[in-house]
Parts: structure tokens; sequence; C-alpha cells
């Protein structure tokens, strides 16, 4: 697209107009690719003033210039007119056409956005097909080609009326995409009050009554965060509570994974404090944010901080989690973080519930014979300060990498960087580019040496096959996203129908472990692999790795439940004994300096598991940071959700109880004064 522009501008100066056609289509062509593609260089360019509007104007002054440049006896004046008239028209009607656009997304947008509940009660029509909606305003401007194509038609026969005829044709399609628009603007086509919505909703939670709630608030990075928790809700559902997930981003929702439980988004604060929320009993907090307090203020529940990973990070042990009622840990590790950190939590609101997040992690298994172990390289990101301890991705994560890449007899490195890996540090954005620049190169060596040759063509079918697979599912996903009727600029309520029925849901997990085993046999068990992205899970990579190499996070803490060996990187160079004093997930790990040394130690344990010297010591920590096996923690977790519901309710008893006893002495009071004033208790005005 950048190229296209110079181009048109040598051929308008030329003139050339077969070069000017050329350059016009790959213009149109790499711009409505980007749009569908929805790359980010799109929102990049309009932040420097080059957005979509100017991409337009500036071609058509380029048209303007090539006919200016050639030689047109006696038809110049005649298409410049024709030209001029027809963009200043065409201009004149996206004025109104914008403004209706707008009009439709704030008449059509609710307070609210659902998933899996009904809101056929609340009797929202159908909106503008998406058709008409959707990029309209590349929709729009998409119309001039008409005129476009006449132009340049009239510059090569040196016949006018081309240039008019296109300008009727592009206005003529712009004033019926406004009339087809104009009729949705309708009051009975437009969304319910935003009063109206609420008082909805307000009857729907005292009829459905729901008593625990998952709240998150967060960046479009973070939404692992959140969908972590989600089978867990769905678990606490089967066990007789009634669980919601309430969101605070419109965003997020689409990014929420498959689930059953009843989804609120309410982006407004107000509207979120004016619910009515008094059947709530216990809130979860996955995330320490602002947007918290607007649930936190809620006397008649509880809340309890639960985190999205347990580790030894400053994350773990925030005075912020002051605020809560309870905070939830793993296992003893997290009380006595709290405990050493002496940030105000105190230890009999602290609860060990274990990590029922971690029942797909399998335990550990021999590597296969003739194969070779793999190795999960899964730094943590940057942070939001410079602590050299944050990541192992600045000081070693090129040395871990090439030690792994190079190491003999051979391993196969998968490397899972934490999403937000470089959003703060160009530092960290970096190492990670030169990270995975180095993967690609081994992995193409790894190809073309004889014995990955032979392995390659005998495993050709399968991998064949598994591919074959994945575009399948890739391909259905990307067909029910294109019909998925959820548009959150132009129709948010049509959420009304997304219900996620048990049996569409197991559909999905089925289609989602599907798309997993596809995924790990459409490359070779020894190629090296970069995974990013929301799949495959960390948990997958888990349970296709061997051995972990990572930094102080709760990847650590998970990892440990698989009973691999691992090894942490003391990047601060504390050294090992300080190392593991301060940080409770080390004790049984491999200690690695910046240099990537006793990465050999590690891949020993792997090779020979027999000879591990720290295998007890995992299995000692593991009970320690996670809890014992028995009960599951799934059972512990509901435990702790009911006796929290309790506490809540007693609570709520007691203050009624109280205002009840208040209120009566009052009352008496009143009674015996109007008898000293003679005034009878009986038909008294």
């Amino acid at each position: 697209m950048w190229l296209s522009y110079p181009l048109l501008l040598v051929a308008a100066v030329l003139p050339s107009l077969p070069a000017f056609l050329a350059a016009a289509v790959l213009s149109y062509g790499s711009d409505h690719y980007l749009h569908r593609a929805g790359a980010p260089l799109l929102a990049r360019m309009a932040k420097a003033r080059a957005g979509l509007s100017i991409r337009f104007l500036a071609r058509q002054m380029l048209v303007l210039l090539l006919l200016l440049r050639m030689d047109l006896p006696g038809a110049n004046e005649e298409v410049l007119r024709a030209a001029v008239i027809g963009f200043v028209v065409f201009y004149g009607i996206q004025v109104p056409h914008a403004g209706l656009i707008m009009a439709l997304r704030r008449k059509r947008r609710l307070p609210i956005a659902t998933r899996n509940i009904d809101m056929s009660a609340l009797g929202v029509p159908d909106g503008a097909p998406r058709w008409l909606t959707r990029r309209a305003s590349e929709k729009i401007l998409h119309t001039e080609l008409a005129m476009l194509a006449s132009l340049l038609a009239a510059a090569a026969t040196r016949e006018p009326r081309y240039a008019y005829a296109g300008a009727v044709v592009t206005l003529g399609l712009a004033f019926l995409y406004l009339l087809v628009l104009l009729p949705f603007l309708r009051p009975s086509r437009l969304a319910p009050s935003d009063e109206r919505t609420l008082e909805w909703f307000d009857e729907w939670l005292r009829e459905h009554r729901p008593t625990v709630a998952l709240y998150f608030s967060g960046s479009r990075d973070s939404a692992y965060q959140v969908n972590m928790w989600l089978d867990t809700m769905e678990q606490l559902a089967r066990r007789g509570h009634r669980p919601i997930v309430i969101l605070r981003e419109r965003y997020m929702l689409p990014l929420l994974a498959t689930t059953t439980v009843p989804v609120l988004c309410v982006p407004r604060a107000v509207d979120l404090m004016n619910m009515d929320v008094s059947s709530l009993r216990v809130g979860l907090y996955p995330a320490n944010v602002g947007k918290n307090l607007h649930l936190l203020r809620v006397p008649t529940m509880k809340h309890v901080f639960i985190g999205h990973g347990d580790s030894d990070k400053i994350a773990s042990i925030n005075p912020y989690a002051k605020a809560y009622d309870e905070v939830w840990a793993a296992g003893r590790a997290g009380r006595d973080r709290y405990a050493l950190a002496d940030v105000g939590v105190r230890d009999e609101d602290i609860v060990e519930v274990g990590r029922p997040q971690l029942a797909p992690v399998r335990p550990a298994e021999a590597v296969p014979d003739g194969r070779i172990p793999t190795v999960l390289y899964a730094p943590t990101w940057e942070g939001w300060t410079d602590d050299p301890g944050n990541t192992s991705l600045i000081a070693a994560g090129e040395q871990i990498v090439t030690r792994l890449l190079a190491a003999d007899p051979p391993v196969r490195l998968l490397y899972k960087p934490h999403p937000f890996t470089g959003i703060r540090s160009p530092q960290a954005r970096a190492a990670h580019q030169r990270i995975v620049a180095l993967i690609e190169e081994a992995t193409a060596r790894r190809a073309a040496e004889p014995r990955w040759a032979d392995e390659a063509r005998r495993a050709a079918a399968d991998r064949a096959r598994a591919q074959a697979t994945l575009r399948s599912i890739e391909k259905t996903r990307a067909k029910e996203a294109v019909e998925d009727p959820y548009d959150f600029w132009t129709d948010a309520v049509v959420s009304r129908d997304g219900q996620t029925p048990p049996d569409i849901a197991a559909a999905e997990e089925r289609q989602r472990a599907e798309w997993n085993e596809a995924f790990w046999r459409s490359f070779g068990w020894w190629e090296h692999r970069v995974v990013t992205g929301a799949e495959p899970r960390l948990f997958d990579c888990f349970n296709e790795a061997h051995a972990l190499v990572s930094d102080i996070s709760s990847v650590v803490s998970d990892f440990i439940a698989s009973g691999k060996p691992y090894a942490v990187t003391d990047s601060a160079g504390l050294g090992a004994e300080e190392f593991k004093r301060q940080n409770t997930a080390v004790r049984a790990a491999v200690i690695l300096d910046n240099e990537a040394r006793g990465i050999d130690i590690l891949l020993a344990a792997v090779r020979e598991p027999e000879k591990d010297p720290l295998a007890e010591a995992r299995q000692e920590l593991k009970e320690y940071l996670l809890g014992p096996d028995e009960p599951p923690s799934i059972d512990r977790f509901g435990a702790a959700v009911h006796a929290l519901a309790a506490k809540a309710e007693a609570r709520n008893q007691a203050q009624a109880q109280a205002q009840l006893q208040a209120t009566v002495p009052h009352q008496r009071d009143a009674r015996n004064e109007d008898a000293r004033n003679g005034v009878g208790t009986r038909g008294a005005v």
C-alpha cells in the first residue's frame, strides 16, 4: 500500500494512464485487504494522519493531477468539471452518512451486554444488518470506484459523457446507502432506553438470584486471567451455587472463552453500583484493579481475592489485598508469604483452596523410545519496573535458548513468552525478536540434517492429515466468527441471542481438544517451535514438555503440579542460597545464572529420571505450594465458597436483627409519649 502512492504520483506526472490504472488497483486492493485482515497498521496510520478518508482523498487528487497532465483536446474542461463536482458532492453525502451511522451506534447500544442470559423478554427489535453497518466508512468510500473508472475511461476515449455517467452512478450508490439506513433510525427499530433496560435486568437478578460473582476488569491481553476461572465457575454451578461472571469492558466479551455461566458486561460504574445485587453473597476477584471498588462497596456480600496465579512475585503479596474479606491461596506457601511480607493481611483471613485449574496438567511421563525430550522456555514479562529479577528474557534469554538449541544429545525447544512481553520494555521486545530469529534459524538447520529429514519423510502423511484437520477447524471457526451476531460497535444488544447450551459448550470443548491434538501433530516431534497466542494454552505446553525453564511467576508453581524437572533463572544475581531463601518455588529447582550455566543438570534429570536428585524435593514442594492432592482442589474451593456465603448470610441476618431491635424501642417510646399526651392508639388523628 505504501508503494502504491508514489507509483500513482509518478504515473500522474508522466502521465501514463496504464501505469496509473495498475497503481490504483494495487492501492485499492491492498487497502481493502488490510481492512478485512484488521491489520494494526491501519490504526497507526490513522494516528499519523493517514486515515481512511485521507487515503481516498489523496488518490482522488492524484486522479485530478493525471487529468490535468493529459492532453485531452476539447474534453479536458468537461472531464475536470465532472470530476470536481462529483468528488465534492460525494464527500458531502458522507457527512449525513457518518452522522447516521454514529446515531445508530449510539441508539442501538444498551448499557449492558450479556451472554447466556435470555433477553428476549426485553423486546429489543432487530437493527440494521451487519453488511450495512460493519466497516461502513470503508464501504461508502468504495462507491467512488465507479467514478474513478469512468474518469479513466473518459481520459482514454476523450468522451466526457463517461465521466458524468460514472459520477451519477457513484453518487446514486452513496445516496442509496443513506436511504437504506434511514428506516433503522425509527423509534420502533431502536433499543429500549437505558432506564428500562436496567429495570428489566434488576428483575432478572431478583428472579435468578445469583449468589457468586466472578468479577473482572482488564486489558485485552489479560483475558487469560478470567478465562482460567470459567471452568471452576461451571463446577460451582454443578455443586448448587448460582454463579455469574461480571465484566467491565465490552471488548472483553468476545475474548471470553466458551462457558454456560451467565455473563454480564457493565461498562459504566454508575450502572453497576445502582444494580440490585442483594442476592450475591460471594465476590471473586482474579485481579487487583481500581474498578474492583465498584463491587467491593457492597456490604451484603463477602469479597475474596483469588488471583490469577500463585507465585513469589510481589503481585502475590500486594497490600491491596487488605481490601478483601479473605485471600485464597493455593497452599501453605501463600499463607507464609503474607506472614513474611507483613502487608496487613491477617492469617485468619487466608484460606488454602488449592488450584482447581491444574486438573488438566498431566504427571510426568518418560521420553518415548527413539525420541528426544522437549524443553519449554516460558519466561514471564518485564513487569512495571526495571527490577532485573522480573524476567530472564533480557539478561539471559538468548543464552538459555542458545544452550538448549546446541544441546548434545539434542532436545526440542518450545518457546512460549508471556502475553505481555514487550508492552513496556523495548529491551524485552528486542530480546524476544532475537530469540524468535534464533529458533527459526535452528529449525531450518535441523530440517536440513539427514536424520531429521528422514523423520520428516516418515511422518509426512500424518503431518499432512493434522494440518488438514487444523485448516478445517480454523475454517469453521472463521465462518462462525463472521456469522456471530454480536457486533460491539453497531448492535451491542444482539447478545440476547448469545446462549451457550451445555451440549454446544461440550462440542466446542471437543473441538478445542481436537485442534490441540492436531496442532502438535502438524509438525515434527523434533522441531523447535515458537508458541504464541491464546492457543495452544500454557497447560497444553506443560503436557507436551518434559522440563521447564522459567522465572519467578505462577508458571513455575503451576508446572510443579506435573512433578517434572524445572529450572529458574537467578536474573538478579542473588546467588543460589539467597535466591532459594527469597523464593519458595525455586527450592526444588535447578538454578541458572544469566549465562544459563546449570542447564546441563536439568537435561540430565530429564534423560535419567532415576538419578534426578531433586525428585523428592519437588514432591514435597508441590504439597507446600499447591496443597494436598486429597480432597481435590475443586472440593476445597467449593467448600470455601459455601462457608463464606454462610458468613455473609449470617452477617446480613445479624444486621437485620440489629436494625429491628433499634427500631422497636423507638416505636415503643413514641406510643408512651402519645399516651402521656392523651392521644389514644385507636382512631387517633
